[in-house]
């Protein structure tokens, strides 16, 4: 079922990227080596910093395209279910050939929330973009990539900057697509553990893709203030503390609801900010990757009765 009522005006986001299967287990440790543990939990869905994204951006009200290579595959199958219940439509570059779908290992710790994960990534994919992708990005208020499939995204992001389209970069982490990504990127949203080749730290990082120039640099720190710079100006937004029990997704979160706030044009750089770690903390204070957002849907409806 939809977590949010689509009006005809909802903002149009197009996510290009990851998607996985995702099977997650809740632990009360890790587990030694050689060690066969029993889970307290067990979830299974779609996963991906992409297709996270675009199931948030859905979540909050909008309509939410997922760009991703899949193939034809049972696994597929489970990944395209997941997501088409949460309100993302999936637009499949593999369709017709069979792939290996990649499937992460998910282990969150209860008594902290953090979680650990083994995957197959895509950076190295070569899928080539679906034939409707200019169609897609030309209908859209807002593009993010994540840096998966990479020829996809160089794709994508070209024809977001012919069309002056806002282009978010996932950046959680480098990628040799990155380099291709920077330069026509208007928002860069990275994680503190981003790093531009040659650079030391997120402060220099973010100067450096000012200096190349990116319009707006965010930078996450987990449960720290949020660093940003934009327009000539910078600063920090702080962070509600929240109790987190599961953490996994919560970076996927941000981005997808930064890239929802960056439709609308009134909300300013640090209103952005808040309300997407307002969103993320919401994520972490729940277990399970899909339960967190009933509570969105709750909380969007009673802002929309106001």
């Amino acid at each position: 079922m939809r977590n949010a009522q689509v009006s005809e005006k909802a903002p149009v986001g197009v996510f290009v990227g990851l998607a996985t299967l995702d099977v997650i287990h809740r632990i009360t440790k890790a587990p030694a080596e050689n060690q066969k543990i029993t889970s307290t939990a067990q979830f299974v869905a779609a996963g991906g910093p992409a297709a996270n994204a675009a199931v948030t951006f859905a979540g909050l009200g909008g309509s939410a395209v997922l760009v991703t290579a899949l193939g034809d595959d049972p696994v597929a199958d489970l990944v395209r279910a997941d997501l088409a219940a949460f309100g993302v439509h999936v637009v499949d570059a593999a369709a017709g050939t069979r792939r290996a779908v990649p499937v992460s290992a998910v282990s969150v710790i209860e008594s902290t929330g953090d979680r650990s994960v083994v995957s197959l990534d895509a950076v190295n994919s070569d899928a080539s973009p679906p034939p409707d992708l200019a169609d897609l990005v030309d209908g859209a208020d807002v593009v993010l990539v994540d840096g998966h499939h990479p020829l996809i995204a160089r794709a994508a992001a070209g024809l977001a900057a012919a069309r002056a389209t806002t282009l978010v970069v996932d950046a959680g982490r480098w990628k040799p697509v990155m380099s291709d990504l920077v330069p026509v990127a208007t928002d860069m949203v990275c994680s503190n553990d981003f790093r531009l080749p040659g650079t030391g730290s997120p402060q220099e990082t973010a100067a450096a893709l000012v200096r190349s120039g990116v319009r707006t640099v965010v930078t996450t720190h987990g449960g720290g203030p949020v660093e940003w710079w934009s327009g000539g100006e910078s600063g920090s937004v702080p962070v509600e503390p929240v109790v987190a029990v599961d953490t996994l997704g919560a970076g996927d979160v941000f981005h997808g609801a930064y890239a929802y706030f960056s439709t609308q044009s009134e909300s300013s750089i640090t209103e952005r900010i808040a309300r997407s770690a307002r969103v993320a903390a919401l994520r972490c204070s729940v277990v399970g990757p899909r339960a967190w957002l009933r509570n969105l849907s709750v909380a969007q409806s009673r802002k929309r009765e106001r």
